[in-house]
């Protein structure tokens, strides 16, 4: 059920089925076409006897960076959000309902993060049963920098990061290297990247009967942790980052100073303030929801990124705009500064567009 331009390849070998995201011109994000072709393998795969395991990576190409999938298709969130393409809508809706198939899928699902893997990467790979990481990752939630918040979930699995670190994550969308995903509960193993081609041919080449074969054979090629770079920080990002709010936050950090702490006020100061205030408060709640509750308070935040401000002074239109559109890098954000945005402005983006029971998730 590969689409036109096969930007997902599906493939059963021996007793593995294998997904490869072959958009590689665009670092293997994703498309709605990819959302469904991806969700049609696993349900086709989920009854399927002969399959033991599911496992996806990310296509390469010479030339192009590497990615598992650096997110989803902004540029077409932001000709969908112009147009009034109700695309927009189905593409959302399908692809937390995929992030939830993952995190609850029966049978072993091993994501191979190799390279970049941000915002919708990370949707597909988070729910992994098994969550490898590569020298080469590079794995962030940078949303807030495009007028976003972290979805695809990301309210779910960076509350359950150690400490502050995922109000941390949320807000500033700092890039982490494997060490500190292990560490930090984001990723499960470390390979080199020369190793993964020669796990799947183990896997593929090799009879997997049963669950467990495939998980024994992932780990027992597991390399030796890298070091967690970041580790040393732990102390100050809980110190600073488990404040009230963002204003607190940032007068906390404004009396450390550390060069890590003058780095994270920069970062801070780029993204969108109404953002910040969003996506703390996201994780913040996230932290006490399941993965479904946590997935329809998401779907009710991007349904109201793109409707609660009116498209020319919108946050998330300027965002992607700003960096991926006309690439001028200077989004006008709505309000400017930090201090202007009330707690109205915050709560407005958590009231729900629909009733529970007509809600596009209620069925999670």
């Amino acid at each position: 059920m590969n689409t036109a331009q096969n930007h997902v390849i599906q493939k059963v070998q021996g007793h593995i089925g294998l997904l490869t995201l072959n958009r590689p011109q665009a670092l293997n994000a994703l498309s709605l076409d990819m959302v469904r072709d991806i969700t049609a393998a696993l349900l086709a795969w989920i009854d399927d006897a002969a399959i033991a395991a599911v496992v996806v990576r990310g296509a390469t190409q010479e030339g192009k960076g590497v990615a598992f999938c650096a997110g989803g298709d902004i540029r077409f969130f932001h000709q969908a959000a112009h147009a009034g393409d109700a695309r927009l809508e189905d593409f959302f809706t399908e692809e937390y309902s995929l992030n939830h198939l993952i995190h609850n899928y029966p049978k072993p699902y091993l994501a191979l993060m190799d390279g970049v893997v941000m915002g919708g990467g990370m949707g597909i790979s988070q729910g992994a049963q098994i969550r490898v990481v590569t020298e080469r990752t590079k794995m962030a939630m940078p949303e807030t920098h495009i007028g976003l918040f972290p979805d695809v979930g990301g309210g779910y699995f960076l509350s359950r990061c150690p400490g502050a670190v995922g109000e941390y994550l949320a807000l500033t969308g700092q890039v982490l290297t494997a060490g500190d995903t292990i560490a930090w509960g984001l990723a499960d193993l470390f390979m080199a990247s020369s190793a993964l081609p020669v796990l799947i041919e183990a896997l593929v080449d090799q009879p997997m009967e049963s669950a467990a074969h495939v998980v024994a054979t992932v780990n027992a090629r597991a390399a030796e942790k890298p070091a967690a770079l970041m580790s040393s920080h732990r102390p100050a990002i809980d110190a600073h980052f488990e404040k009230t709010d963002v204003p607190a936050i940032v007068a906390s950090l404004q009396t450390d100073g550390s060069e890590w702490a003058a780095h994270t006020l920069q970062a801070l100061h780029k993204r969108s303030p109404l953002m910040l205030c969003v996506a703390l408060e996201q994780v913040r709640r996230a932290r006490r929801m399941t993965l479904a509750d946590d997935l329809r308070m998401e779907r009710d935040l991007v349904r109201n990124c793109f409707a609660v401000q009116p498209l020319a002074t919108n946050d998330t239109v300027e965002g992607i705009r700003a960096l991926a559109v006309d690439k001028d890098h200077t989004p006008r954000w709505n309000p400017a500064r930090l201090q202007d945005v009330t707690p109205a402005m915050v709560e407005a983006y958590f009231v729900s567009p629909w009733p529970a029971h007509a809600h596009p998730l209620r069925a999670l």
